[in-house]
C-alpha cells in the first residue's frame, strides 16, 4: 500500500514538472532593439546641435533603463543633482565640460520624488570630461555638469532606475 502511495505522489509530481515546463515559455521584448551604427550615432550627434537637445533612443513607461544622446550648446550654469533611486552613466561624444563628483549637496531641496537639486556641491572632486571618457554615477551620489568655457558637448546618457519608470496620466 505504501509503495502504491509513493508510486502515486512520483507520478503526480513527475507529470505536474512536465506540465509546468511546457507551459512556461521566454518573455516577450517590451521594446524593439535598438542597434546605432558609429555613423547613425554621428548625425544623430550632430542634429542635435545649435541649443540644447535631448533625444531618448529607448526607456519610457514600465522599463527601468533610459538611454539617450544629449547635446548642450551652452551649459554654463546649472544646478547641483542627487537621485534617490537611478544610477548614472555617461560616454563623452564630443566636446568638454567639468563635472563635479561625490562631497553633499548644500541646502538641498526635492524637485520631485527622490530627485534632490542645490545651487552648489561642498567637498566634491572636479574632473573634466572629453571625448571618449565613461563616467559611473551610482544614485546617491552628487554631481553637478557645466559645459567647459566656450565649448559643446555632446553625451550618451544611460540612467538605470531601481523601479520601472510609471505611465503618465
Amino acid at each position: 500500500m505504501t509503495k502504491n502511495i509513493i508510486k502515486t505522489l512520483f507520478l503526480t509530481f513527475a507529470l505536474s514538472i512536465v506540465g509546468f515546463a511546457q507551459t512556461r515559455q521566454p518573455s516577450a521584448p517590451i521594446r524593439p532593439f535598438v542597434v546605432k551604427t558609429k555613423q547613425s550615432l554621428a548625425d544623430l550627434e550632430k542634429s542635435l546641435r545649435g541649443e540644447n537637445k535631448v533625444e531618448d533612443l529607448t526607456g519610457g513607461a514600465g522599463t527601468q533603463l533610459r538611454v539617450a544622446v544629449q547635446h548642450d550648446e551652452k551649459r554654463e550654469t546649472a544646478e547641483a543633482e542627487s537621485h534617490d533611486d537611478s544610477d548614472d552613466v555617461y560616454y563623452v561624444l564630443e566636446g568638454a565640460a567639468m563635472l563635479t563628483l561625490g562631497g553633499r549637496l548644500e541646502n538641498p531641496r526635492e524637485a520631485s520624488a527622490g530627485e534632490w537639486r542645490a545651487a552648489r556641491i561642498v567637498g566634491g572632486q572636479t574632473f573634466e570630461l572629453k571625448k571618449g571618457d565613461l563616467i559611473v554615477v551610482p544614485r546617491g551620489t552628487p554631481h553637478h555638469r557645466v559645459n567647459a568655457k566656450g565649448k559643446e558637448f555632446s553625451l550618451i546618457l544611460i540612467k538605470i532606475f531601481a523601479e520601472p519608470i510609471a505611465a503618465k496620466n
